[in-house]
């Protein structure tokens, strides 16, 4: 009975369409028992054991770089007090808009055999061929340093903010004890961090099994460089699905084990007060480390591919930055503006939805709409393009038996299906973000508004959006740069004749014209450095902000 009266217009809507937004993983899921032939057998007895074993080997690699990078410059920036400090809270962040795929195309074109360093040791040394040796960028380890570089900010950013929150009691009574700031920090502050850390782990892990262009540009064989050969070589939609489906097993793993460890570990102030951190002060050559290193990182994953795109394309602007660049940058930006404001209204829907009706259905629907997020572009990239292909050839077949018409393609391979895997993929960008700036809201203000004698949706248009109007930019940023990086869901659903920058870079990068990529590379980087600018913000604001309701 309970359920039935939860079941109004509103939250029935909102249980549809995340019916509809789930559709996607649950066709590759319903793929797994669907016979392939001999397809299967073909892949299990010759590369899958590769796929599984490189797979396994990114995923340790990746979580072993990005945890110590990401956890020693967060604690670095956080608890200790040394020159430069308050720039690398912030420049720190900057890889994050660095995709993964770019960066690989810039170092290839840096450290390869012909690139400039390579080049000026044999001019430098009088080296040949096999006089020297210099390691393989294009390998395994390779595709390693590269999702390290620029994917150790997802754990920078929550341990980041789990340094910035953990009570200062707690850090006095290390001090009180004699602790000096590294023993405080591995008695401390990485045990209370260690949920926050496990989730930014998390967040990195699945990043690394949805990454396609490094792995692909690098010879590496993975999961989604099977999806992608088996789609396009082997022609086999029921086989793609099913490694589709392997690899939602490993990211599945990785969300079960970060709820896990979120359940298991709670920690709490044992103050309310929040004070202003007291950090370790560091002189000398430990001020100076601190600062080498720090500025290491952000050079490597940041600064020495962004000056090296940025020459490439000074060097090409005349060639190629024509009319043809012109349409790739308009195609990018349009249809990442519309994906974020569509994403953007979806999840202002949900999140108000869940705040009206706070029950199972509709907090379950939330739930279930937000799971795309931890799923791989090429994965629901293959759960669109299924069900949209069947519609397709479902109407044209009924229309050339009825009225002997082909009405072609309406679904698969338009913008439609694009945009859809776009909102299914990042929707959960978006819906975090509104729903936490509507949890800070007090439910106050719509009493007030409905002793005014507002309705739900005034009250939203009139209270809540004006108030929400920080995390409403920070959602529409944050999906915007996300659908301008995502490349193995474009390249497998976009129109014929229709390119986007990823897109672009990716071809130009894969026939070795490395430079000619330079310029589309670069407008993506810069795009997504206004968002990452703003995370950091925003984390040192919160604290600030209770830090200011503490003194009043």
């Amino acid at each position: 009975m309970s359920f039935i009266n939860q079941f109004r217009p509103y939250p029935a809507f909102i249980f549809v369409l995340a019916v509809v937004l789930s559709m996607p993983v649950a066709v590759v899921l319903a793929h797994v028992f669907v016979p392939s032939g001999d397809i299967w057998q073909h892949l299990s007895s010759t590369v899958l054991p590769d796929y599984i074993r490189n797979s396994l080997l990114l995923m340790l690699g990746v979580a072993m770089g990005t945890l110590l990078i990401g956890v020693t410059t967060a604690w670095l920036t956080t608890m200790c007090q040394f020159p430069g400090r308050s720039v690398f809270e912030w420049a720190l962040l900057l890889p994050m808009a660095m995709p993964a795929y770019i960066i690989a195309y810039t170092y290839t074109g840096m450290l390869d055999f012909a690139g400039p360093l390579q080049t000026s040791l044999r001019e430098w040394f009088g080296w040949q061929y096999g006089d020297y040796w210099f390691p393989q960028i294009r390998s395994l380890n390779g595709a390693v340093a590269m999702l390290t570089l620029v994917l150790y900010p997802y754990v920078y950013l929550l341990s980041r903010a789990a340094f910035l929150n953990q009570s200062i009691c707690v850090l006095d009574v290390s001090r009180t004890l004699g602790n000096g700031p590294w023993k405080t920090f591995w008695k401390v502050a990485l045990p209370l961090a260690r949920p926050a850390i496990i989730a930014g782990l998390s967040l990195a892990l699945m990043e690394t099994l949805a990454d396609y262009g490094t792995v692909q540009f690098f010879g590496v064989s993975t999961f989604t460089t099977g999806i992608f050969r088996t789609w396009f070589g082997m022609g086999s939609a029921a086989a793609a699905a099913q490694l589709a489906a392997g690899l939602m097993v490993f990211v599945f793993a990785l969300v079960l084990i970060e709820r896990y460890s979120r359940r298991k570990a709670r920690y709490h102030h044992t103050s309310r007060r929040h004070q202003d951190l007291r950090r370790f002060p560091l002189t000398g050559g430990q001020a100076f480390l601190a600062f080498l290193f720090c500025l290491f990182i952000l050079g490597l994953g940041f600064l020495l591919p962004a000056l090296q795109l940025l020459s490439w394309t000074i060097h090409v602007a005349d060639t190629v930055i024509d009319a043809e660049f012109l349409r790739l940058l308009v195609n990018s930006l349009s249809l990442a503006a519309f994906a974020a404001v569509l994403a953007l209204l979806l999840a202002l829907v949900m999140a108000y939805a869940q705040r009206l009706y706070p029950g199972k259905l509709v907090s379950g629907a939330v739930q279930v709409a937000g799971m795309g997020y931890a799923v791989p572009g090429a994965v629901i990239a293959v759960g669109v393009m299924i069900p949209f292909a069947w519609i397709d050839n479902t109407i044209d077949d009924l229309a050339r038996s009825q009225f002997n018409y082909s009405t072609g393609l309406l679904l698969s391979g338009t913008l439609v299906a694009v945009t859809f895997a776009y909102l299914t993929r990042f929707l959960a960008v978006s819906l975090q973000t509104v729903d936490s700036g509507l949890t800070r809201i007090t439910h106050s203000m719509d009493e007030a508004g409905r002793s005014f004698g507002f309705r739900p949706l005034q009250i939203l248009r009139q209270i809540h959006i004006p108030m929400l109007s920080a995390s409403l930019m920070t959602a529409l940023l944050l999906v915007f740069v996300d659908v301008l990086k995502e490349l193995p869901a474009t390249l497998i659903l976009r129109p014929f004749n229709f390119n986007t920058l990823a897109v672009k870079a990716y071809e130009l990068a894969s026939d070795e014209r490395l430079a000619e990529a330079a310029p589309a590379a670069l407008a993506i980087v810069i795009a997504g450095i206004i968002p990452v600018i703003l995370l950091s913000k925003t984390i040192t604001r919160s604290r600030k902000l209770k830090l200011a309701i503490d003194e009043n």
